[in-house]
């Protein structure tokens, strides 16, 4: 019996030695020697990632990128933003250029495992649509049979556009270019009858780059496809995952919480709730903390860090996407009927 008890007890040490190595992940260690995240991101889509006239980047992506940093730098201001485009953006993060993709990216099942990376989360639920010039007198994707359609290169558009139509038994011809600036410029000088993309690029464009306000464009109804974006890291490293995963996640959970990023740092000191407190990393009444900073190798008060950095979830998509005119929809809270859920962060 005795033998049996230490037996146990080597393992349990093993079980435990393992754990630990898991989370004794490279990134972290690189960001810190560097004092700065290397952020991926659009080489310009307004709502996502663009740069103003200052240098200053502003856009969901760019957001989630700042919070990030705050949870792993302690300061939200310490991003090199890397613009990237379709084309370069995996390669980059493969490569060890960048440290997080936060681009406007698909999750899609090769992406996350032949490719070697991980996709850790979705900061917005898309699909494609078509966009085209209202003189063309069409009024659904079914109409454009024979079409010469205007798509970016390496980005799942390429693949869902070619489906499409040989579903519908329809033709089409594609005019595919890189750069998305190109390709935005090749459309609207009437070189493709139809620009094709996410749904969110689409109002993008006809708010941000469209001639005359995009009075002479419109959004054709159908939605191709299923586009779940959000950030990817390179596989092999738990600890960078989970920090990235759960740097999203606590956006989310503080909208559902009504944790601000005014009122977050106050509800860090005064609030009773015990969910609040353990996102937060307040002490409870018996002062022990939720112990979810030492889970993620960090310090406890990470998430007051992220939030007070971009807000919560609310607050980053009525900065960034809602001008644009698109409404939460499916990006809404799961209790307000949307698909926006953290797990219990304890």
């Amino acid at each position: 019996m005795f033998r049996s008890g230490a037996i146990w007890a080597v393992a349990a040490l093993a079980v435990v030695g393992s754990v630990s190595a898991a989370y004794a992940g490279p990134t972290l260690d690189a960001v810190k020697k560097a004092d700065v995240l290397k952020c991926g991101v659009n080489t310009g889509l307004g709502g996502f990632s663009i740069a103003d006239s200052t240098g200053k980047w502003t856009g969901l992506d760019a957001d989630v990128c700042r919070a990030i940093a705050a949870v792993a730098l302690g300061d939200a201001n310490k991003v090199k933003f890397v613009p990237l485009s379709a084309q370069q953006r995996f390669t980059a993060l493969q490569n060890g250029e960048i440290d997080v993709l936060s681009r406007n990216s698909t999750w899609t099942l090769q992406r996350d495992t032949k490719l070697g990376l991980n996709f850790t989360n979705v900061t917005f639920y898309d699909g494609q649509g078509f966009m085209v010039p209202k003189k063309l007198n069409v009024k659904s994707a079914k109409e454009l049979n024979g079409a010469t359609i205007c798509v970016q290169t390496g980005t799942t558009t390429e693949l869902n556009l070619a489906d499409y139509f040989r579903a519908n038994s329809m033709q089409f011809k594609p005019v595919v270019i890189e750069q998305q600036q190109e390709v935005l410029g090749a459309f609207f000088a009437g070189r493709c009858d139809v620009y094709t993309t996410d749904r969110s690029g689409l109002a993008s464009t006809l708010k941000n780059d469209a001639p005359n306000g995009g009075a002479d464009y419109m959004v054709l109804p159908e939605i191709i496809s299923k586009e779940p974006l959000g950030p990817a890291v390179r596989q092999g490293d738990e600890q960078w995952t989970d920090i990235v995963k759960y740097s999203v996640y606590a956006l989310i959970q503080a909208e559902e919480s009504g944790i601000t990023q005014a009122n977050v740092e106050d509800l860090a000191k005064t609030s009773k709730d015990p969910a609040v407190q353990g996102l937060l990393g307040t002490p409870n009444a018996e002062g022990k903390t939720s112990g979810n900073g030492e889970a993620l190798g960090v310090d406890e008060a990470w998430a007051v860090r992220a939030i007070k950095a971009a807000g919560n979830y609310s607050e980053i998509y009525d900065r960034n996407i809602k001008p644009l005119g698109l409404e939460r929809g499916i990006n809404a809270l799961w209790s307000q009927g949307g698909l926006m859920y953290s797990p219990p962060l304890r």
